[in-house]
């Protein structure tokens, strides 16, 4: 097959964050598939771009990864700015990728994969869909803009409108639709969504980045990094609006007299503000700020870690989703704190990979975290219980394997 993939969020090499399609090209490259690949400029947490970047439109990255070519596209600098920024961000690299797409692509396409959010990614998708005549399989990710109006982050009612109106289209016209979650399908039936167009392929567990590192010595990590004694909590990705780190900070406060220490791992527009609550609070010694590391070091934080936490604001629409975070802790055999409610509690309970805390109720987090950090042994159990979940049921390679098979059916169809 060749594939035209449209991802604006689709990273650098060794950057941090989401790296469900990084790895699923390699997979399918291995398979012997040549994959396109429409990215963005900025990156979606720091909402910073590159210098190589800077003064470009496009720039195209042939043999990214074997038989896997990104064609950077132009993002508007505007991105992290605020809301407005945001969303010409988005409306920017809609409009790039779709003259990338026609002007700087070379041959024909078998199939378009589009992976949203954003939204708007979809229209891309749609226009060289009918202007290359060949199918698109639209991906959701998280369900937009539910998220962004839950969170608050979209309030302006006529472009709450024009969403919904995109959403709708794009359902219509796509050949078929993938979720990530069954609570994802669920909600699309409900929007009138025919059953036999969803498909389910979710999130999932590269184990190669966790085997990679069997023989790691965690113990002298954790000591290099001042932390021998303490009962590290690490939490990785995003300091947005939509993950509510705060909730951690007022935890860490009810902490005090314990050795628990959050570390938290990433950048995003709240990073700041964090930053000086914690030293507002005087939690130094209980709250660690460090910048994004690479996807095969961040393990290495990981391993070294008593526990993963995958936290997010507690709102309805975040019922719905699995955190990418989680399966990565479960790789690593490391056990979860989850403040998460819905589909990932569910995840967490039947894998019995971790403890369950109400979002945004730090006394909670504080009391559940005081009950297990000194029992070894449970913690021990949750981490190889989660590993053996993963491993059956969210192998990245098995997945990504599926994924092509089901891009196959699609093309015959």
């Amino acid at each position: 097959m060749k594939i035209l993939l449209i991802h604006q969020y689709f990273l650098e090499k060794g950057e941090g964050g989401g790296s469900r399609f990084n790895e699923m090209t390699q997979v399918w490259s291995k398979l012997g598939h040549s994959i396109t690949v429409l990215a963005g400029m900025v990156n979606y947490t720091s909402g910073k771009k590159p210098e190589r970047y800077k003064g470009k439109h496009y720039y195209k990255d042939n043999n990214f990864y074997p038989n896997v070519d990104v064609l950077r596209c132009h993002v508007s600098e505007s991105y992290n700015v605020n809301f407005l920024g945001r969303l010409w961000g988005y409306f920017s690299f809609m409009f790039s990728a779709i003259w990338g797409g026609l002007r700087k692509t070379e041959g024909k396409f078998d199939i378009i994969l589009v992976t949203s959010p954003p939204l708007f990614v979809g229209m891309t998708a749609y226009v060289l869909s009918k202007l290359k005549r060949v199918p698109f399989v639209f991906e959701v990710r998280d369900l937009w803009p539910e998220s962004a109006i839950d969170t608050g982050v979209l309030k302006n009612k006529t472009i709450i409108k024009l969403a919904y109106w995109f959403e709708k289209f794009l359902y219509k016209r796509a050949k078929f639709i993938n979720v990530l979650t069954p609570a994802f399908r669920d909600k699309l039936i409900e929007k009138g969504i025919p059953s036999e167009k969803i498909r389910f392929i979710p999130n999932a567990a590269d184990f190669t980045l966790s085997e990679k590192l069997n023989d790691f010595d965690a113990k002298s990590f954790k000591k290099e990094l001042g932390l021998e004694d303490k009962f590290v909590v690490t939490y990785v990705g995003a300091h947005g609006v939509a993950n509510h780190l705060i909730q951690l900070i007022d935890a860490a406060e009810l902490l005090r007299d314990t050795n628990i220490v959050f570390q938290l791992i990433g950048s995003g527009m709240q990073k700041s503000m964090l930053q000086e609550e914690v030293f507002k609070r005087k939690l130094e010694d209980h709250v660690i700020f460090r910048e994004p590391v690479a996807k095969e070091e961040v393990f290495k934080y990981i391993l070294a870690s008593n526990m993963g936490a995958s936290v997010l604001k507690k709102v309805d629409t975040f019922k719905t989703i699995y955190s990418n975070k989680t399966f990565d802790y479960m790789s690593c055999r490391t056990p979860i704190l989850l403040a998460i409610d819905g589909v990932s509690r569910d995840l967490v309970e039947k894998a019995n990979c971790g403890v369950y805390v109400e979002p945004e109720n730090a006394e909670d987090i504080a009391a559940k975290l005081k009950l297990i950090y000194t029992n070894e042994t449970l913690l021990q159990e949750m981490g190889v219980s989660g590993y053996n979940y993963a491993k059956t049921h969210f192998d990245r390679l098995k997945l990504a394997k599926e994924y092509a098979g089901y891009l196959k059916e699609v093309i015959k169809a």
